[in-house]
């Protein structure tokens, strides 16, 4: 079917790294705290294994891959100094605003961030009136992603067949949560994380669309705009 035939009843975004300029903040933050307790890796390694999964899992492959297991303590530091330097440095993604002021369809957000960090995200962003209580986050689901089943939450309680659902998600976890979930999947690529990067897609995780800038993202589908 091509892409401009298909029909969607509701459009869910990632949050980090899609709506808002967040990814490379935290990765950067998430480096550096594991550098100071002796775990050495870079940007093209936590961006492949961390990106767009819980805080739980990234925990629980840390402890798996390098034998250390970071104390409760380490979680309550390590989120206060990421929200202190997005009071400073974050930034909502250029072109987001317009296009989802603009967009005719039904939209929610599915994160894997915690309710605490997404709702901080979009109120300093100022998208929280964008996106009002249609905010699902990984812990409202047993499994985050690449499980489905966080997108299938948000389109049940939205009351969306997932085969009419769009994700737009940017990291390769996120994509096979929504392909998983029978939905529709466009990839984002223009955050800062991306600069640089190699975009090459497994087999698993390949996405029906990939685009770079929401300056255009209204003119991507017939049904964005609504009716003339």
């Amino acid at each position: 079917m091509n892409l401009q035939d298909r029909q969607f009843d509701l459009v869910i975004f990632d949050c980090d790294g899609v709506l808002i300029d967040s990814e490379i903040i935290s990765l950067s933050m998430l480096i550096h705290e594991l550098q100071l307790r002796g775990v050495m890796v870079d940007l093209d390694y936590v961006s492949r294994n961390f990106l767009g999964r819980s805080y739980p899992t990234v925990m629980q492959k840390i402890r798996n891959e390098f034998g250390l297991d970071l104390p409760p303590a380490f979680e309550m530091h390590y989120r206060a100094r990421l929200l202190a330097a997005f009071e400073t440095d974050l930034k909502v993604m250029p072109g987001v605003r317009a296009a989802l002021d603009g967009l005719a369809l039904p939209r929610c957000v599915a994160t894997s961030s915690s309710p605490g960090r997404a709702e901080a995200s979009l109120r300093l962003t100022g998208l929280d009136d964008l996106i009002g209580p249609r905010l699902f986050t990984a812990s409202m689901v047993p499994n985050g992603k690449p499980a489905p089943d966080l997108f299938l939450h948000a389109a049940q309680v939205c009351g969306a067949d997932p085969a009419r659902c769009l994700v737009i998600e940017d990291s390769l976890t996120g994509i096979r949560a929504g392909l998983a979930a029978g939905m529709t999947v466009w990839r984002f690529t223009g955050g800062s994380h991306m600069a640089g990067r190699s975009l090459t897609q497994p087999e698993d995780a390949t996405p029906h669309l990939v685009f770079d800038d929401f300056a255009g993202f209204l003119d991507l589908h017939p049904d964005f705009r609504g009716p003339a």
